[in-house]
């Protein structure tokens, strides 16, 4: 069972814009050294476990295909610490720095920059909750929660995993209303766009009205 409050509030999330340019950054802690975060990250058989097959050329100058999602170029790599690809596009930049953390844990940042015109902080919503279950999904692997009988497509489908993303689209309303940078009809729109995409059938009321889970 999914514990959707702590793996909610487990995340530190954040949108700012600079001139023409968007960034949504994600961060979090795990309790795994970064030899062992960043080997479940880069490593193309522990990846299919608990993100997604990937193929491909997986060094600078290469590039990677993410089975039935994006791909992209990988522009820069520094194991164990960091890398940085393109995802989806030439112009959308996703970069992981990985650091040490007190004891035997791991400090993740994620930072994914696009263009202000591909939807200004509204594209928070669109790509916020999606990187909210990957992130979930890398802690629930590295704590022993994902066993190889269990599929990652089919965890992302369940009752449970979509109840996490009603929560996961409710902390990234607040930030994206809380950042001031778009108006109150464009985050609608955009709120709107992440529940269709992320939690079919259900409303932004529905979403705004939510209660904590209990713990």
């Amino acid at each position: 069972m999914i514990d959707i409050l702590e793996q909610i509030n487990a995340i530190h999330r954040q949108v700012s814009q600079t001139g023409e340019e968007v960034r949504v950054v994600l961060q979090r802690t795990y309790q795994a050294e970064v030899e062992e975060v960043w080997d479940a990250l880069t490593d193309p058989e522990r990846m299919r476990r608990w993100f997604m097959p990937i193929t491909g050329e997986l060094k600078v100058g290469g590039s990677f295909q993410l089975q039935g999602n994006a791909g992209g170029e990988i522009l820069e790599c520094e194991p164990p610490e960091r890398f940085k690809v393109t995802f989806g596009g030439p112009a959308s930049i996703v970069e992981i720095k990985l650091t040490p953390g007190p004891g035997e844990t791991t400090n993740l940042k994620m930072d994914h920059s696009v263009p202000a015109d591909f939807g200004g902080a509204g594209g928070a919503l669109y790509v916020g909750p999606g990187w909210d279950g990957g992130l979930m999904g890398l802690a629930l692997y590295l704590d022993g929660k994902i066993t190889e009988d269990i599929d990652p497509t089919e965890m992302a489908n369940s009752p449970e995993v979509i109840e996490f993303g009603k929560y996961s689209i409710r902390a990234w309303l607040k930030v994206v209303r809380e950042s001031g940078l778009i108006s109150d009809e464009e985050v609608q729109a955009a709120a709107e766009a992440s529940v269709a995409q992320f939690t079919p059938g259900t409303s932004v009321e529905d979403i705004d009205n939510l209660e904590d889970p209990p713990k």
